[in-house]
C-alpha cells in the first residue's frame, strides 16, 4: 500500500494541450518546407510570399520568413537554391534559416568524405552535379570521394559556405517553435540534441505529449500539411511532387499556400488533421532521410 502511494505521489499530472495558439501581436510569420534543390518552385513561392509580406509591412506588421531546412540534394539545382537564399537580405522582411539533416550531411562529407559517403545515398550526387562535379563511379572508390570533396570545397562560393555554417537549429515566437525535423518528447526545448532536431521522426510524429510549444517542422513527407494541436508538418515532398508549401501564421490563425503540382503558379491548400498519411509516407519515402 505504501509503495502504491509513493508511486502516485511521484506521478506528475499531464500538462494540458492548449487549444488556441497565438503569435505575438503585429507579427506575421511564414514557414517554408523542404526545398531540396527545386529552385523553380522556390521562385514561385517567393513571388507570392514577398508580395504578401511587403503589403503586411506597409500595414505596420512585422513579417518574418522561416525556412525549415533541407535546401540541397535530390532536386536538380541545389546551387541555384543556395544562390537565391544567400541573396535574401533582411529589411521590411526578416529572413531566417534553419539547418536540415541534408545540410549537416553535406558539410560532414566535405570534412571527411570517406566516413560520410552516405550523403551520396541521400541525394548528394545531384548537389555535386549542380556544382559541375561528375557523379561517383561504380564501384565508388576512396580516391574519387576525396577528389569530389576537394572539388566541392573549391567550387562552393564563400557565400554558400558562410550560409551553411551559420544556420539556426530552433526558433521560437509566441506559442510556436520552428525546427527542421521535430523534437524529442519529454525533453525541454533548450535541452534538445542537434541530432534529434535535424533527424527525429517516429517518436515525435507519434507522440501525444504537449511539447511546451506547437512545433512547426518539415522532414517527414506528407501529401498535404498536417495540423494537430501539437505540431504542423509542411514537407510536401517538393522535389518529386512539385508542391512546395508555405505556412502563414497571424494572430491565432493559420493558412497554407503552395506551388501547383505542375510547378506553375501558387494555390491555397486545405490542411489535414490526421497524421496517418505522414506515418505511412515516412515508411515508404522517408526511410532514406
Amino acid at each position: 500500500m505504501l509503495k502504491q502511494l509513493l508511486r502516485l505521489l511521484r506521478r506528475r499530472p499531464a500538462v494540458p494541450t492548449p487549444t488556441i495558439f497565438r503569435v505575438p501581436d503585429g507579427k506575421r510569420l511564414y514557414a517554408i518546407g523542404d526545398i531540396h534543390g527545386r529552385s523553380d518552385l522556390l521562385d514561385e513561392i517567393l513571388g507570392t510570399l514577398t508580395t504578401d509580406a511587403l503589403a503586411s509591412a506597409e500595414r505596420g506588421e512585422s513579417p518574418t520568413v522561416v525556412f525549415l531546412g533541407d535546401y540541397v540534394d535530390r532536386g536538380p539545382d541545389s546551387r541555384g537554391v543556395l544562390d537565391r537564399l544567400c541573396a535574401l537580405r533582411s529589411g521590411p522582411i526578416e529572413w531566417r534559416f534553419l539547418e536540415g539533416n541534408h545540410e549537416m550531411a553535406m558539410r560532414a562529407f566535405m570534412a571527411d568524405p570517406v566516413a560520410h559517403k552516405d550523403w551520396l545515398r541521400l541525394g548528394g550526387g545531384t548537389t555535386l552535379a549542380s556544382y559541375g562535379i561528375d557523379g561517383p563511379p561504380d564501384p565508388m572508390t576512396e580516391s574519387w570521394l576525396l577528389a569530389a570533396a576537394a572539388q566541392l570545397a573549391d567550387r562552393l562560393p564563400s557565400s554558400h559556405r558562410s550560409f551553411l555554417d551559420n544556420l539556426d537549429l530552433l526558433l521560437e515566437w509566441g506559442d510556436y517553435a520552428f525546427v527542421h525535423a521535430g523534437i524529442r518528447p519529454g525533453v525541454a526545448l533548450h535541452a534538445q540534441s542537434r541530432s534529434d532536431l535535424l533527424s527525429i521522426r517516429a517518436p515525435f510524429i507519434k507522440s501525444h505529449t504537449w511539447h511546451g510549444k506547437r512545433i512547426v517542422h518539415g522532414h517527414t513527407v506528407v501529401r498535404a500539411p498536417v495540423v494537430t494541436p501539437l505540431r504542423i508538418g509542411i514537407d510536401t515532398g517538393a522535389y518529386f511532387s512539385g508542391r512546395l508549401t508555405c505556412l502563414l501564421l497571424k494572430d491565432t490563425e493559420c493558412a497554407f499556400f503552395a506551388t501547383c503540382d505542375d510547378g506553375y503558379g501558387v494555390q491555397w491548400l486545405e490542411p489535414s488533421s490526421k497524421s496517418a498519411d505522414s506515418i505511412k509516407m515516412s515508411r515508404n519515402l522517408n526511410n532514406r532521410s
